[in-house]
């Protein structure tokens, strides 16, 4: 699996790349090529073309959650001619809120072009030849929430299995990092974790850094990239008890 982050809050220096709080990757496995989120503007588009990334090659785009910060972008590539195949939680396009303000994704599934194929499922799907969309995640080991009135149902994750271990890509891990890697865990039979990419949704939560620490401290991870919804507080906890790695924009991780 090769992994390119297209879109971060963050820029690797020197790259001379573009960054917005948003999150957006592309990933390669075999001959599928996913488009993991599309950030909140046409910066992910703008990067793959400094990159030289040819977006004409995606065959998925997969929605983790449908906050406009992950969801938005997605309006400047509809003019793609391919067939693509789109996987979301079918709540991903509904109304979404904060302090008044409207984040919800932008375009409602319905709306998308004809050789965009909509398929939502809340339950887990194979979407490659070695990874998996997580569907609804199931609440209730974790105990602090991420989200204090618990609402985003349609939050997911991917998982990449390989070699008897497992890795878990995240959106904003709303529904609980514990619970996200739980969930991969009981979907592959794999307690190896190789590695852990994404957002973590752990704001200024000292609570939750707490709970999640403590968890991955027991857990086999070989290596950590934090970023996004992942604050400094947090990964400085993380790398207490994890090996950590920094993340940018135009980095790319390959497992």
């Amino acid at each position: 699996m090769k992994l390119t982050v297209l879109c971060d809050n963050n820029s690797i220096i020197d790259n001379y790349l573009l960054a917005e709080p948003a999150l957006s990757f592309l990933i390669e496995d075999g001959s599928e090529v996913i488009l993991f989120d599309a950030g909140y503007s046409d910066v992910f588009l703008r990067n793959a073309e400094t990159m030289g990334v040819d977006l004409n090659r995606i065959t998925k785009i997969v929605f983790s959650h449908g906050h406009n910060d992950h969801t938005r972008g997605v309006e400047h590539i509809l003019d793609l001619k391919q067939n693509i195949e789109v996987i979301c939680h079918p709540g991903a396009d509904c109304f979404k809120s904060y302090n008044g303000l409207d984040i919800s994704m932008p375009i409602k599934l319905k709306e998308f072009p004809d050789n965009f194929k909509v398929r939502t499922s809340k339950k887990p799907l194979k979407i490659s030849d070695n990874i998996w969309f997580l569907g609804e995640i199931k609440r209730g080991i974790q105990k602090v929430k991420p989200l204090g009135d618990d609402y985003l149902y349609d939050d997911s994750a991917l998982m990449y299995v390989h070699d008897n271990r497992i890795s878990i890509i995240t959106g904003c891990s709303h529904s609980g990092i514990i619970n996200t890697i739980e969930q991969a865990k009981a979907i592959s039979k794999i307690d190896e974790i190789d590695a852990l990419i994404g957002g973590f949704h752990m704001l200024d939560n000292p609570e939750l850094n707490n709970e999640v620490c403590h968890y991955l401290a027991k857990e086999n991870v070989r290596v950590v990239y934090p970023c996004h919804c992942t604050d400094l507080q947090a990964k400085i906890k993380l790398s207490k008890v994890c090996k950590i790695k920094e993340v940018g924009v135009g980095m790319v991780i390959e497992i």
